[in-house]
């Protein structure tokens, strides 16, 4: 017999070999009809997979992350054994489940494959998973895995076989379908019941330009047809909130093939959306002690030598700049950080100085491949709303708890209320990504976890998401639509300081090392802006909407008093157009709501005759007659109220 810990707790005993469905079993048959694998001592197992030892474990359903990604694994898996069938011989790279689906890269040799062929596949998965077939998993020796394989005449599968060492190769067969696969699967075929591909495109062989170009095809699945439903309705939404197709509608940037692949172009709009939102940090950050400093866009590669990030990062910058002297090369700045430490540097430092606080809207360069690129989310040059806490060690809890009400006060002002605080951590397994001793990460990590808790954060704890040279806590956001997204970051750093030979005089009249504290609200204003426009589908909050209002006479004759009420109107810094087009008020009202105007403020002869404007609000219609200082007052109490909202 054995122990099986469950997660409440409760320490219930088994004969060994159980597996996961049959403890689900023995606790409900409800539940046992749910349950997509299992969490055994931490790692994802088969549900289906014997346990021999006393373990903690965790039954996984749909609702569990864990669990759709065993469930669209397994979904790419049938995928694989439905295109096999329709296109004989075709070979196989990866399949891996993503954060919403799936996809397998496939060499399709002779045959073509495009969107008109989805319904085909689509057709036989559901055939394939109606026949109940249970996923088998074997463990086989590297010897009959390249033998298989060769006999297959997969190139791709004995590459990856190649790299596996002996004793540790698996396989996973279903059905008619075999494929080198370390796991885990749900128990079988029938869980899948909807099933919708969703994209095809080329992709690289291990993502090198120099291997064959395969074909990329994208799919998702679900347990029940109802939750497909919603999931495609969740995506026709979320193509009307595309910041790529809002951001032209609404002019707010552009990219430019001349001027490079991944370097945005602001537009008049889109820079004073930009502006409102650094001025708005700006602003906030003064007020907590923050100083301004400005470094330049290029630094010396020694620098990043030093920091470190030349060794870690090296590929993912631009290439080095020479200059005409011998052995002088620049880089495109990546990150500020390391400038932030030399300004440091610049004189002595007392304790009595500490905390000192460095901010800076600083734009880095970083090299993407062009396949990665994505509108304003994956982009080649960004502006990171960059900060450095040098502190005392003493201070560093104080200073990262301060620090979290400035990453949730913007994020409360731009109403993104749901979101999880993810603590990013090492990974114990895999020490040589990381630099510095294990006791100045233990002592990172656990003022990470201590400001967490101290601050009532819901949190979790990943391993391996650490950066190089710290922990750090990173806010992951969901949207109007329940998309999650990294936004804000706040990072504990003992190594840059220890690097660049930071030093402070303490109280002792000894010299000591200061902590680093990096921290970006945003993370960049470019990612930020994309995720802030999907999730309010254009829709800006007032204080932030680049033209707030639109005034818009009915006809030539009411220009001048239209005039006199725009210039009011900017004179109380309330910003819009005058739109005095030769067009009937019907199409100057579409065309703002289109844009996205908050405010439209129509004049008539009985405006101009009463001394009044007629008021709509996007989205909502006729507000009604009002005098421009009425106007003037509800304007400023609605961004009052916003503003209220936060504090």
């Amino acid at each position: 017999m054995i122990k099986i810990t469950l997660p409440d707790g409760a320490v219930r005993e088994y004969q060994e070999g159980v597996t996961g469905l049959e403890i689900a079993k023995s606790i409900s048959e409800g539940l046992a009809r749910n349950v997509i694998a299992a969490k055994v001592n931490g790692e994802v197992w088969d549900a289906t997979r014997g346990i021999y030892a006393d373990a903690t474990v965790q039954l996984l359903t749909w609702n569990d992350k864990e669990g759709k990604s065993t469930f669209w694994h397994s979904s790419a898996h049938l995928m694989a054994e439905a295109l096999e069938a329709l296109y004989p011989g075709i070979k196989f790279g990866t399949g891996p489940a993503i954060e919403a689906g799936f996809y397998y890269d496939v060499d399709l040799g002779d045959f073509s494959f495009s969107q008109e062929d989805f319904q085909r596949v689509e057709e036989k998965m559901l055939e394939l998973a109606k026949q109940k077939n249970p996923y088998v998993r074997s463990e086989v020796s590297k010897k009959d895995a390249i033998e298989f394989f060769t006999e297959k005449g997969d190139p791709y599968k004995l590459e990856l076989i190649s790299r596996l060492e002996d004793g540790s190769i698996t396989f996973y067969k279903q059905g008619a379908f075999t494929d080198l696969c370390k796991g885990p699967h749900i128990p079988d075929t029938s869980y899948i019941k909807a099933v919708k591909l969703l994209n095809v495109a080329g992709a690289y062989w291990n993502k090198d330009q120099n291997n064959k170009m395969l074909t990329r095809i994208y799919g998702i699945t679900f347990p029940k047809q109802k939750e497909l439903d919603e999931y495609l309705h969740l995506l026709e939404e979320a193509k009307k909130r595309d910041h790529r197709k809002l951001g032209k509608e609404l002019e707010l940037f552009a990219f430019s093939e001349k001027v490079g692949m991944g370097l945005p172009l602001w537009l008049p709009k889109g820079a004073m959306l930009r502006d409102r939102l650094e001025n708005f940090l700006k602003r906030t950050q003064v007020k907590m002690g923050y100083s301004p400093v400005v470094t330049p866009h290029i630094g010396s590669k020694q620098l990043y030598i030093t920091s470190g990030h030349w060794e870690k990062y090296g590929k993912d910058s631009f290439q080095p700049i020479h200059t005409p002297d011998d052995g002088e090369e620049f880089l495109l700045k990546p990150m500020n950080c390391p400038h932030h430490c030399e300004i440091y540097k610049t004189k002595p430092r007392s304790y009595k100085e500490l905390p000192i606080r460095f901010a800076e809207f600083g734009t880095v360069y970083r090299y993407e491949q062009s396949g990665e690129l994505h509108g304003l989310t994956r982009v080649r040059g960004f502006t990171q709303d960059d900060a450095h806490i040098f502190c005392r060690p003493d201070q560093v809890k104080e200073e990262f708890c301060k620090v979290i009400d400035l990453v949730l006060y913007v994020l409360k002002s731009l109403s993104f209320d749901n979101y999880t605080a993810q603590i990013s951590l090492r990974d114990l397994e895999n020490p040589t990504k990381y630099i510095g001793d294990s006791a100045q990460w233990d002592a990172a990590e656990q003022a990470i976890r201590e400001a967490a808790q101290e601050k009532g954060l819901q949190t979790v704890e990943v391993p391996g998401e650490a950066a190089f040279y710290g922990p750090k806590l990173d806010f992951m956001v969901k949207d109007a639509l329940g998309r999650q997204w990294q936004l804000g970051t706040i990072q504990v750093d003992y190594q840059l300081p220890q690097r660049f030979e930071l030093e402070y005089i303490g109280a002792d009249n000894q010299k000591h090392r200061p902590v680093m504290i990096h921290r970006a609200p945003f993370g960049s204003l470019e990612r930020f802006i994309a995720v802030l426009t999907e999730h309010c589908a254009g829709n800006f909050p007032l204080w932030l909407s680049p033209e707030q209002i639109a005034v818009l006479p009915i006809s030539e004759k009411y220009e001048s008093y239209a005039q006199q009420v725009f210039d009011t109107l900017q004179q109380y810094d309330i910003r819009g157009i005058f739109d005095n087009r030769d067009e009937k008020i019907g199409r100057k009202i579409r065309d703002a709501e289109v844009k996205k105007i908050p405010y439209m403020i129509i004049v008539g002869e009985k405006e101009q005759l009463d001394n009044k404007i007629a008021v709509r609000k996007h989205g909502q219609g006729d507000i009604g007659s009002m005098s421009v200082n009425d106007f003037i007052k509800l304007f400023e109490e609605e961004i009052n109220n916003m503003l209220r909202r936060t504090l």
